[in-house]
């Protein structure tokens, strides 16, 4: 059951990046969305200034880049999935100009984000931003986060598709955040006496063993073991393609319109607990 959301007026959504894979499907779902119109996109590689929404006949303004987007249109929403610090500017050019952000791009900084959350609250604008907008993700970090109380081995493992930049995955640390969060310290680790294979035990974040793998055929898979004496417990989830970040996308896009400051992840609006401020 999907948590509710405050009935409000239409909310026009534009998104940075729309000529990508996962710009394309926000388009599509925003436009498949009740209660939603897209209404633009900006991406570095626009060679024309219009775009069909794919699986539609609709046609929306498109830009090189959201200052320019915003002197044909002013959304209530900007869906923001680039990277690193070309996420920031936009974020920031957003919050400047009173324009409502959901981001999942990922690269940002502890010191992006405490950036960004003091703009968005002199500014009184909604900013959130997420490593993963699959629902099911989202209840894996905070399974985790209950589990890891109980368990004092932990192994990680995430694998996408190889045109992912970053390893690990933002959704593997938000995850690994989580499990530490939980447990209040570090995990036990086996540190293998001979290594015949340089760094086969993955890397090590607070004690827990971190494992990335890239390849095709894979959209996003993260799994968490828990050891202990006699025991194991493993979680799992799947993204089989991009429509599964979709409901969590238009869930943030309905949430942020509500509200005046940053919000990392998806936890409260999932009724999960409060997310981080």
């Amino acid at each position: 059951m999907s948590p509710e959301i405050p009935e409000i007026p239409e909310i026009t959504v534009a998104v940075n990046g729309a000529l990508g894979r996962m710009g394309s499907t926000v388009l599509s779902a925003a436009a498949a969305e009740d209660g939603v119109t897209p209404v633009g996109g900006a991406d570095i590689a626009a060679s024309s200034d219009s775009l069909t929404i794919s699986g539609t006949s609709v046609s929306v303004p498109l830009a090189s880049g959201l200052a320019e987007l915003f002197q044909t249109v002013k959304p209530d929403v900007v869906v923001d999935f680039t990277n690193g610090e070309s996420a920031k500017q936009a974020i920031i050019t957003c919050i400047k100009a009173g324009v409502r952000v959901v981001s999942g791009s990922t690269g940002l900084s502890p010191e992006d984000l405490d950036e960004i959350r003091q703009l968005a609250a002199e500014k009184s604008v909604g900013v959130i931003s997420a490593s993963n907008f699959a629902l099911g993700a989202v209840v894996l970090m905070h399974l985790a986060g209950i589990a890891s109380k109980y368990f004092d081995y932990a192994d990680l493992l995430e694998s996408h598709h190889e045109m992912k930049v970053d390893a690990p995955s933002g959704t593997a640390l938000s995850i690994a955040e989580a499990m530490i969060e939980g447990r209040g310290s570090g995990f036990d680790q086996n540190i293998a006496e001979l290594q015949t294979l340089d760094d086969t035990r993955g890397g090590d974040y607070q004690g827990i063993n971190v494992h990335s793998a890239r390849m095709p055929g894979r959209v996003a898979r993260h799994e968490v073991v828990f050891g202990a004496l006699g025991q194991t417990l493993t979680m799992i989830h799947d993204s089989i393609n991009r429509d599964s970040f979709m409901p969590g996308v238009m869930l943030a896009v309905k949430s942020v319109v509500t509200r005046q400051e940053l919000v990392v992840g998806l936890a409260d609006v999932l009724g999960l607990g409060k997310s981080k401020p």
